[in-house]
């Protein structure tokens, strides 16, 4: 009798361990089930077997009883052995799967070249919407932005008068005045030789035009043409027809003649300011125009800037030295061909050297006419001659020596070029639009071999 209290607690701490242990075992079957993976675990005593899911084997706790049995003579233990906790095998979690019933993503089932020419096609979109958008701003402007870009390259051919001369000590404001002054004045000179010879000799020329019309009549009736005087008859008829009824037309263009001569005038004082202001004050306007890039981008566009100046310098300098030339190796061929108002027409030569190709092909023909209408059919063909001569020396020697490697441009970039700013903005923008493409060649060169040199930032963790 003195050992039944014994019994009875040992009895009563093993039933204690049992229930503690079918706790765990039942709170780690209802949370397998949501891991995923299923698992078998062994044979419970007195339990029918049962597969429940488990992602990894969850311990067992043990009753701090359980772990440290009672100590003495008088322990009894449990009323049948205890199994151990058994090894739970996990299985691989399966590839996460589409849910049933689920459409396939859009995107996975667009072909890869597809969507690179879809992106590749919406910028192109955006960037054609830009660039429309600014050829409407321009058109809108135009008279200012011919101003400033006549400016522009005025400043770029009289620059190095002014960097000159502030090395000589002279100030700023002093050698940009000299500068400024001087230059406007020599180009006023000339455009007033040439409206003065053009108005001297205008009577002769009419005389000769109507002698060397008379002329080439009397050239194609001999001719192996086979031309009748019916048919010479009918062409003289048909232009007198044409001029008679364009009279009405002439006069509305006499009258909006003025309106073109008005705008001229204000083109050429806006000008004038531009390249006043650009002469004394370019590197601060520059300064300025640099601060509105964003941060970023700004260090690539301010080393692109001096590059794109020294292409714009080289080419304006360029372009008026081989101008230059052909103006005086022509001038000199109708000098001695004995062509009228050889002196305006070399000048002409000049001016229009600065429309690549075209201006030169303009101006050949205004020359081969006025031989072909003042002399007679041998002197224009002598003329021809000499202008294809000197132009093959221009196109040759002259350009690839005096211009360079950096400003060239392709002459398929300066015909598309010249068509584009001819139709954009008339002859202002012929003008323009072979410098403007030899600048943004210069620039996107640059900034392209900037991008490949510029190391990329490091990325913290």
């Amino acid at each position: 009798m003195s050992r039944l209290p014994q019994w009875l607690g040992g009895l009563g701490s093993g039933l204690v361990r049992l229930g503690e242990r079918l706790e765990a075992r039942k709170a780690t079957a209802e949370a397998r089930p949501a891991a995923g993976p299923t698992s078998v675990t062994g044979p419970t005593p007195g339990a029918a077997p049962t597969s429940v899911a488990t992602p990894t084997p969850v311990p067992t706790p043990v009753s701090a009883s359980a772990a440290a049995p009672p100590s003495g003579a008088g322990a009894v233990p449990a009323a049948g052995p205890v199994p151990a906790a058994e090894p739970v095998a996990t299985l691989p979690a399966p590839a996460a799967q589409a849910a049933p019933g689920a459409r396939p993503d859009p995107v996975a089932a667009v072909p890869w070249g597809v969507r690179v020419a879809a992106e590749v096609g919406w910028r192109l979109l955006v960037l054609a919407g830009t660039l429309w958008v600014l050829m409407r701003v321009i058109s809108a402007v135009r008279l200012v932005v011919l101003a400033f870009v006549a400016g522009l390259l005025i400043t770029a051919l009289l620059q190095p008068t002014v960097a000159l001369l502030k090395r000589r000590g002279a100030p700023r404001g002093l050698a940009t005045a000299l500068t400024f002054l001087s230059g406007f004045v020599v180009m006023g000179l000339v455009g007033w030789f040439v409206v003065w010879q053009v108005t001297e000799n205008l009577d002769d020329l009419s005389k000769q035009v109507q002698h060397g019309i008379t002329e080439l009549k009397r050239w194609l009736l001999n001719s192996p043409f086979h031309v009748t005087q019916g048919q010479i008859n009918n062409i003289a008829d048909k232009l007198s027809e044409a001029i008679g009824t364009s009279t009405k037309d002439i006069t509305s263009a006499g009258i909006e003649g003025v309106q073109v001569i008005i705008e001229v005038l204000t083109g050429i004082l806006l000008a004038m300011f531009s390249t006043l202001f650009l002469l004394y004050d370019g590197p601060r306007i520059w300064q300025w125009l640099l601060k509105l890039v964003p941060e970023a981008a700004r260090e690539g566009v301010a080393g692109a800037g001096p590059r794109a100046w020294a292409t714009l310098t080289a080419y304006v300098r360029g372009t008026v030295i081989v101008a230059l030339i052909d103006a005086i190796f022509i001038g000199i061929g109708l000098y001695f061909l004995k062509v009228p108002m050889y002196v305006p027409l070399a000048v002409f030569i000049f001016l229009f050297a600065f429309i690549p190709l075209v201006g030169a092909v303009v101006s050949g023909a205004l020359a081969v006419v006025v031989a072909l209408v003042t002399r007679d059919v041998f002197t224009a063909a002598m003329v021809l001659v000499v202008v294809l001569a000197v132009q093959q020396i221009e196109g040759h020697v002259l350009q690839p020596f005096i211009l360079g490697r950096a400003v060239r441009v392709h002459p398929l970039a300066v015909v598309l070029a010249v068509a584009a700013g001819s139709m954009t903005a008339g002859i202002g923008g012929a003008v323009v639009a072979v410098p403007l493409v030899a600048v943004t060649n210069t620039v996107v060169g640059y900034l392209r071999a900037y991008a490949k040199e510029e190391t990329p930032p490091k990325v913290s963790s």
